[in-house]
């Protein structure tokens, strides 16, 4: 049952409410030394100006820059136009999101906070527990939330009884792209074990092919660590991992195999890997430089708006050995409260979000699925194994680490860190890693139980 409405100041009062912005926003979130000025804070090259907000328009701050996330933001844009209504972008580009959510806080910190917002995963709880965010149970009330949406996105969007997010759609992280052309002229099929995968990248590089398109990017490095994990044991043993963090879990022999498989897999790329955008590594796959590459399904969104087709240009695979499991991310919008002046047009914008017609051409054009468990007729082939593999529940899905889905940006900045230097750190065995990732996880856990 949702709860009614409460004012923020009812719900945690002016003086609290700011000292704990104060913390999140200033020293904590931004890692800003104690009693730096708020003015301090500058906004990461690629911020967009914000001027006064016309009546009828709303700023939404997101990171969808790519040209696939353009087109689908685009059938929202559009929508909310037809209600009179500008969308009025802020786009920060970066994957991951990382530079958006310092330009976020900064922002909120200058009090000009965006009227939408982007937000993934967990984090989203974390603002509405200041008090800061819209509460959308009218509108999902009016929508039927509950009942027509999957149960695991419905419990993402609500935080102590109330729902604080609209939800957009469900990517697939857990996703093998491969040059159609490359694999058809080599004789290849797409692996669905490590050992198969093994075999096809020695095929590739022997006709010259680089196996795997890969970047050095911290978030790109950990995308491939949290396959391997749920490909390793499940989403069991996943969960002890990331949601539970657990220190026994990293001192698992299993984390060994992962870092030893991490590291192999290091020699399937082209060398030295450097660091570039996912639609670059996505691209040296597309033009057959690489034969395959591991990303969210997003990916499909951007070679599709390339012009390329599923099953014609590229193919689309679960990662190998995770065939029977979903490791997700949901795409979701977030309003500001402030002083409520806007809560007409923001409920408007959750509506248009979730309706099962805007579900529908977003997510053909994003790369994944509608958030409704009532499949949608439009999807393609990769979408329906997505959509399929979703609905089993609970027990086959993994929230992913990388995209806040698992856990608290501290714990997932901590462990992509030291994932990533081990990646490119060759003098640091999988050993002296594990070690590491244990040592992190005590001290986290310790740090959440104080």
């Amino acid at each position: 049952m949702i709860k009614m409405k409460r004012p923020v100041v009812a719900r945690i009062g002016p003086a609290l409410a700011r000292g704990a912005a104060a913390c999140l926003l200033a020293t904590c979130a931004l890692g800003m030394p104690q009693g730096a000025p708020a003015q301090a804070v500058a906004a990461p090259a690629g911020a967009v100006p914000v001027n006064p907000t016309p009546a009828r328009s709303l700023q939404v701050l997101h990171w969808w820059t790519s040209a696939g996330e353009r087109r689908a933001v685009d059938v929202v844009v559009n929508q909310l136009a037809k209600q009179d209504i500008q969308w009025r972008d802020i786009p920060i580009p970066g994957g991951g999101g990382m530079g958006a959510g310092k330009v976020l806080k900064s922002m909120v910190l200058a009090n000009r906070a965006p009227e939408v917002t982007q937000l993934n995963g967990v984090i989203f709880g974390e603002w509405a527990d200041l008090g800061l965010l819209l509460e959308l149970d009218n509108v999902a009330v009016q929508g039927n939330w509950e009942k027509q949406m999957f149960p695991t996105v419905w419990q993402l969007l609500n935080n102590r009884g109330h729902v604080v997010a609209a939800p957009l759609g469900i990517h697939r992280i857990n996703t093998l792209f491969y040059n159609v052309g490359v694999f058809r002229r080599l004789g290849l099929t797409p692996p669905k074990t490590w050992d198969e995968f093994y075999r096809v990248a020695h095929v590739l590089r022997e006709a010259g092919v680089t196996p795997l398109a890969q970047s050095a990017e911290a978030w790109q490095v950990a995308t491939l660590f949290e396959n391997l994990a749920l490909g390793e044991s499940g989403p069991a043993y996943y969960r002890r991992l990331f949601v539970d963090v657990s220190p026994s879990a990293y001192a698992d022999p299993r984390m060994l195999h992962i870092l030893r498989q991490l590291r192999k897999l290091g020699e399937t790329m082209d060398q030295p890997v450097r660091e570039r955008a996912w639609t670059d590594a996505a691209r040296s796959m597309a033009n057959g430089e690489a034969g395959m590459f591991i990303m969210g399904d997003w990916a499909k969104g951007e070679f599709n708006a390339w012009g390329l087709t599923v099953d014609q240009q590229f193919g689309c695979a679960p990662v190998p050995g995770t065939g029977e499991y979903h490791l997700y991310s949901t795409d979701t919008l977030a309003m500001f409260a402030g002083d409520y002046s806007n809560q007409a047009k923001q409920e408007t914008l959750a509506q248009i979000v979730a309706s099962p017609a805007v579900q529908s051409e977003y997510n053909k054009f994003k790369g994944s699925i509608p958030v409704w468990r009532a499949p949608d007729p439009h999807m393609d082939r990769c979408a329906r194994d997505s959509w399929r593999a979703f609905s089993k529940g609970a027990a086959w899905l993994a929230p992913s680490l990388v995209h806040r889905m698992a856990s608290d940006e501290t714990t997932k900045d901590a462990i992509i860190a030291e994932v990533q230097r081990f990646f490119l750190d060759r003098n640091v065995t999988e050993e002296q890693a594990q070690k590491r990732l244990a040592s992190i996880a005590r001290t986290l856990t310790r740090n959440r139980n104080d």
